[in-house]
């Protein structure tokens, strides 16, 4: 039988994380050999922490990571990854947008041979301001990691081990999962599932949220942006070049011209613009560079409740050298 490991971030999920845990084993118990990894990215409730607790501590198939602050979705599903022990791993919400009973499907198609597959879906119902985000993320991922166009980075989706061991190599403080993947594989396939509108709160994704994943997914996986900056100063030190021999040539033909603070302002705002962003950018890509090589955690996990100990096991473990499941 499959052993199969399902990631569960868990953010302000008190009231529906016992209710999703106790579908996920009603609808696939008898499938799969069934682990449940519940990782608390320090949910601002003060609940989720304690319920999760509740829910683990005196069960083999459920694994409970508490982290030490809140480090963002995609390092907590970084986390639920490097304590992981399935043959293959399936990445859901907590908020039961995503039916437990459509796990199979997703399953069933990765067993065919491929290293992922993700959800897609008919009607997706999040947010407007969130659909939005999304199709802008697609965008920009189809540029800079070679996402195919048509393909919806959800994250709702099925790894196999194989892409599980090789994800959990990257150490860096700054995750982008789909970077990773789309780092090691193009095999990929879709399948189409529900997707159920939230059944309490609203969407943790906040725009400054979304702006922070784009940058990591910018920095991290891709020079596009510095190769685009010299681009950028190639240009405008052509249109620089251009416009000064145009005012030569009007010089040279109306000697009584008076000298323009004109074109010396527009010359001088071009050429500052190109050299302000160009520093920033490397200043993005350096700055995160130097987080890295300081140690920036990944994740810090402050409690881990074990399968077999069925015991609170504390730890001062950073993420980059992340444990693996008891």
């Amino acid at each position: 039988m499959l052993k199969l490991s399902i990631i569960i971030p868990v953010y302000n999920g008190a009231t529906t994380i016992e209710e999703l845990v106790k579908q996920l084993f009603d609808s696939l118990a008898g499938t799969y050999e069934l682990e449940v990894v519940l990782v608390n990215d320090c949910s601002p409730d003060d609940n989720s922490a304690d319920v999760c607790r509740d829910l683990t501590a005196n069960r083999k198939d459920l694994v409970f990571l508490d982290l030490a602050r809140n480090f963002g979705e995609h390092n907590a599903v970084m986390a639920g990854l490097n304590h992981c022990s399935g043959d293959a791993a399936v990445i859901m919400d907590d908020d039961f947008q995503n039916p437990p009973s459509d796990v199979i499907k997703l399953v069933d198609e990765l067993a065919k041979g491929y290293d992922v597959v993700y959800s897609a879906y008919t009607k997706k119902e999040h947010h407007f301001f969130r659909n939005i985000g999304s199709r802008f993320n697609g965008w920009v991922a189809s540029m800079l990691i070679g996402k195919p166009r048509e393909l919806y980075l959800s994250s709702h989706k099925a790894i196999n081990r194989f892409l599980i061991d090789e994800v959990v190599k990257y150490q860096g403080p700054y995750p982008y999962i789909d970077g990773l993947i789309f780092r090691i594989t193009r095999n990929y396939s879709t399948v189409t599932v529900a997707h159920s509108g939230r059944q309490q709160g609203q969407s943790g994704y906040t725009f400054k949220k979304l702006v922070s994943l784009w940058l990591n997914m910018i920095t991290n996986f891709s020079i596009l942006p510095l190769r685009l900056a010299v681009l950028a100063g190639l240009v405008f030190s052509l249109i620089g070049l251009i416009a000064a021999g145009v005012f030569f040539v009007e010089k040279l033909t109306n000697p009584d011209m008076p000298a323009g603070w004109a074109s010396l302002i527009i010359t001088l705002l071009i050429v500052s613009g190109v050299q302000l962003f160009t520093i920033g950018t490397l200043g993005e890509y350096l700055g995160r560079l130097f987080l890295q090589v300081n140690g920036q955690p990944q994740f810090v996990v402050r409690e881990k409740i074990a399968r077999e100990k069925r015991a609170c096991e504390k730890t001062d473990r950073s993420a980059t050298h992340a444990q693996g499941g008891s």
